[in-house]
């Protein structure tokens, strides 16, 4: 087997966390009187964190003061509601007990908050994960390569031992960054067309296909 480590994108390829994420955004909007966003909106801008959540989802033309006092908001708000709708997809924990029954060390990598972050692996994986990695104030967001790096260099393993596994384009940017294969999920985020487009080079359509990509 190739690998030794699998690294996990969190939202959109483990854990379900649109309808939290959706319910919270809204809310915020509410809160300083501006229009909700559907579904689709709200999906089409995650993957690079809250502020760009935000700011591409308040009405074009608000001011960044505005914009600010509902990223403010919104931080606590989703934190405090983050575990409600919340689920891992059908299938990921049998995968996790696969790929560990199989030798293979897990990690969690999320532009969310750490304590988030750390709070939710702990929640819906307990047992499963070796660590657990969020943006701080010393650990940028994706696409930076710091928090596969911090991982990689926490489990004591080298990049080419290790793969990373995401939904979104900024996933595949990420890997591409900290130079470690990827491997990219269609049941997310983002479409199996929009990840062709974005460089995807391997697409698994289900948890079955994944875990054969990576024991390959």
């Amino acid at each position: 087997m190739k690998y030794e480590a699998v690294l996990l994108d969190m939202d959109g390829t483990v854990l379900d966390t649109v309808g939290d994420i959706q319910d919270s955004l809204n809310a915020s909007l509410r809160e300083f009187n501006l229009p909700e966003v559907d579904t689709q909106k709200t999906k089409a801008n995650l993957g690079n964190a809250s502020r760009y959540l935000i700011t591409h989802c308040v009405p074009e033309g608000t001011t960044a003061e505005l914009t600010e006092k509902v990223l403010n908001f919104y931080l606590p708000y989703y934190d405090a509601h983050s575990h409600i709708k919340t689920r891992p997809y059908d299938g990921i924990l049998e995968l996790m007990e696969n790929l560990k029954n199989s030798g293979l060390r897990l990690a969690i990598i999320s532009n969310k908050p750490m304590s988030t972050v750390k709070g939710l692996a702990e929640e819906f994986f307990p047992g499963k994960l070796e660590c657990a990695v969020g943006q701080s104030h010393d650990v940028r967001r994706k696409p930076a390569p710091d928090m596969v790096l911090k991982a990689v260099e926490d489990m004591g393993l080298s990049i080419d031992k290790c793969v990373y596994v995401g939904d979104t384009e900024v996933d595949i940017k990420t890997a591409d960054n900290a130079g470690m294969d990827c491997i990219s999920v269609s049941w997310g985020f983002r479409t199996k067309e929009q990840l062709l487009k974005a460089g995807a080079s391997r697409i698994a359509d289900s948890v079955q296909v994944l875990y054969h990509i990576i024991t390959e």
